[in-house]
């Protein structure tokens, strides 16, 4: 290593910490697949634990209704024509003045000074346009009516700039101390900057140190401290679009005398050229906005314009946030949420839960649980590494369900071609038929020579080894029989309409997981059925959804699961049957499905012979029966007679109890009649 070279360490900056312990998202993925096996679809089953929230952070169900009910107090926070109301009474005031100082003069001046102002209109905005160059006898009057032009000035500016009133605070106390023009000559200077600064960033041009300078001079008026160019335009463009809805929410009489006293009143040809490139600047860069439906607002306390137009930016985000976290448009996602605005609008807790809610959408993918569909528009869809969780936690439910005596009851110890050995030894007892374990046996000759006394005679010194009855050991070996396994399971309506599509569901990938993890000799084959049926892997009937077809073709079920056991001749066939209802269809000769309610001896007969063909290849049929459907019982007690089957009428919470007990037990060979 250099030694000149120095080292300095800090905290990481690059983003999130690369040490950080992943997001434990399991119990996340045991929630949607619950939802998932009950017959939901994987982007409802998402969206379902969104809602909720999760590991006690608020869901987008609770996120929803708070920004409901921070619209529903917004709306009722004030009158949005409040600006013309204080305007309307600083003019009264102003003028009640004047007359009572006219009316204590005896001068013609006064006499006509009085005329003049009887003859003031009653529309607010023409008054004060005719008023405008009125030469005030009253100190008080003059002053009351400068501030009706001081207030519509700083109106304006503060509708579009959420620091105008705190940077012109020198303003408002009057231009007598000369804080007036030269707070108006800053607004110009930093509204002229700002629209250079724009003008740059929509030629394309870098604007970061432009935008530095530019906050450096100006950042009193900005209190939001946006990041960046791009945060500063959709600052600004947010309060004009605000500004355009706020017009549009008033009366047009009301909309009419406002703007005509803005113009009125900011007298200012210079801010006013700059003001209009300023809108014209943010409707380039930003269009569209500003396009919402009027906003009604039903409160009695006034709001200045100023106030107004951000009662109406904050209802518009709150609009937005609705949509947004409804998720309700195809492709919708947590990052389509703006984390600003609601940390904005309601509190930074609701931020840190939407960003915790988000975490786990990403997380849940980057994990490898969920990916995206081969096929675009798919969605999201499950992995085999989420379907291997859900059968690991099915399976882990059975086993609670199971005796303790009876689990794992599934080996049988006899010693045979088929034989596996586990690695441990065991002495050899006479009789024994295990294999002799050839490196423990002469392990035990040479450590009972290496610690004997005797004299060994030279002709048995050249490096030889000799046995004595004692140190021969066997291997220990289990036997594991090999299975075939068709598992039969009902699809049809009836299974979701009676609440029996979940455990069926997590029945079969109970069973697929035991197959898959501690018997992989075994043939799994999981074939549904309906009016039809067909083969399934266990990620294909995980993602099944519930459809509303007709018809239980158990006969076309049994013909795949023979074709099953046929391919597999020398493993111990096992069948299984998960139904909640008697056939009522079957294959004809040309492949089409024939159904009819009632059943009708066509049907049965075709499936009987199936079930024959079964029993014939040396398989009991052993059926799980749902429900209490007379006509099923019937049927499966005469089939369980024929084939020498079981027939099982579980619980729903003990299916996947009675399903797992009867492959364990029908695996070893020991296939019980009656």
């Amino acid at each position: 290593m250099d030694r000149g070279r120095r080292y300095r360490y800090g905290p990481w900056r690059g983003g999130d910490d690369p040490l950080a312990v992943p997001l434990d998202v399991r119990a996340a993925v045991d929630d949607i697949g619950r939802d998932v096996l009950e017959g939901s679809s994987l982007r409802d089953a998402l969206s379902s634990l969104l809602d909720r929230g999760h590991d006690g952070r608020r869901g987008l169900d609770q996120l929803r209704r708070q920004v409901r009910k921070r619209r529903r107090e917004l709306q009722r926070r004030g009158d949005l024509a409040g600006t013309l109301d204080h305007v309307r009474q600083l003019l009264d005031q102003a003028l009640a003045a004047e007359r009572e100082e006219l009316a204590g003069r005896d001068d013609e001046a006064s006499r006509l000074a009085q005329m003049q102002l009887g003859s003031v209109p009653d529309d607010t905005a023409t008054a004060v346009s005719e008023l405008r160059d009125y030469d005030w006898a009253s100190d008080e009057a003059r002053g009351r009516f400068d501030q009706i032009r001081q207030l519509l000035r700083h109106e304006v500016l503060d509708a579009q700039f959420a620091g105008m009133r705190q940077a012109l605070q020198a303003a408002r106390t009057g231009a007598q101390g000369g804080g007036d023009p030269e707070a108006m000559q800053r607004v110009r200077d930093m509204v002229a900057e700002l629209n250079q600064l724009l003008a740059a960033h929509a030629a394309g041009e870098e604007t970061t140190e432009l935008f530095d300078q530019f906050m450096d001079r100006h950042g009193e008026f900005f209190p939001e401290r946006p990041r960046d160019t791009d945060d500063l335009i959709d600052l600004l463009a947010r309060r004009q679009a605000a500004a355009e809805r706020m017009m549009r929410s008033l009366s047009p009489a009301q909309r009419d005398e406002l703007q005509r006293l803005m113009t009125e009143a900011l007298d200012d040809p210079d801010l006013e050229s700059q003001l209009a490139q300023l809108r014209d600047n943010l409707a380039a860069l930003r269009p569209g906005l500003g396009q919402g439906p009027p906003v009604r607002m039903s409160g009695d306390e006034p709001l200045g314009y100023g106030d107004a137009v951000g009662a109406v930016a904050d209802l518009a985000d709150l609009e937005s946030l609705e949509r947004q976290l409804r998720q309700q448009h195809p492709g919708s996602s947590l990052d389509d949420v703006d984390v600003d605005a609601l940390e904005r609008q309601l509190a930074p807790s609701a931020a840190a839960d939407l960003r915790a809610l988000r975490d786990l959408e990403r997380e849940l993918e980057r994990q490898g649980y969920l990916a995206p569909g081969r096929n675009p528009g798919d969605g999201l869809q499950l992995t085999p590494k989420a379907l291997r969780r859900l059968g690991e936690t099915a399976l882990r439910r059975v086993f609670a369900q199971l005796d303790a005596a009876g689990r794992g009851d599934h080996d049988d110890r006899r010693a045979g071609a088929a034989d596996e050995r586990t690695g441990a030894a065991l002495p050899w007892e006479f009789g024994a038929d295990r294999p002799v374990d050839a490196v423990q046996t002469v392990r035990n000759a040479v450590l009972r020579t290496a610690g004997s006394d005797a004299v060994v005679p030279p002709a048995r010194r050249a490096g030889q080894v000799h046995l004595a009855v004692d140190d021969f050991a066997v291997a220990e070996t289990e036997r594991r029989t090999q299975a075939v396994v068709a598992l039969c399971v009902d699809l049809s309506f009836s299974m979701v309409a009676e609440d029996r599509w979940g455990p069926m569901k997590q029945t079969a990938l109970a069973l697929a997981h035991l197959v898959g993890t501690r018997f992989r000799g075994d043939a799994l084959q999981i074939i549904g059925f309906d009016r039809w049926a067909r083969r399934l892997t266990p990620l294909e009937l995980a993602g099944v959804e519930p459809e509303y077809v007709q018809g239980t073709n158990l006969q076309h079920a049994l013909s795949l699961a023979g074709r099953h056991l046929r391919r597999h001749p020398a493993a111990e066939p096992v069948v299984l049957v998960v139904t909640d209802g008697e056939p009522t269809a079957h294959l004809e000769p040309d492949g089409t499905a024939a159904f009819n309610w009632p059943t009708t001896a066509a049907t049965l007969r075709a499936t009987v012979a199936e079930a024959d063909a079964i029993s014939r290849a040396g398989a009991s049929l052993n059926i799980f029966m749902l429900g209490e459907d007379p006509g099923l019982a019937r049927f499966v007690d005469a089939i369980a007679r024929r084939s020498g089957g079981r027939v099982f009428t579980p619980e729903l919470g003990r299916l996947g109890e009675y399903v797992v007990a009867d492959y364990l037990r029908a695996r070893r060979g020991r296939r019980a009649a009656g």
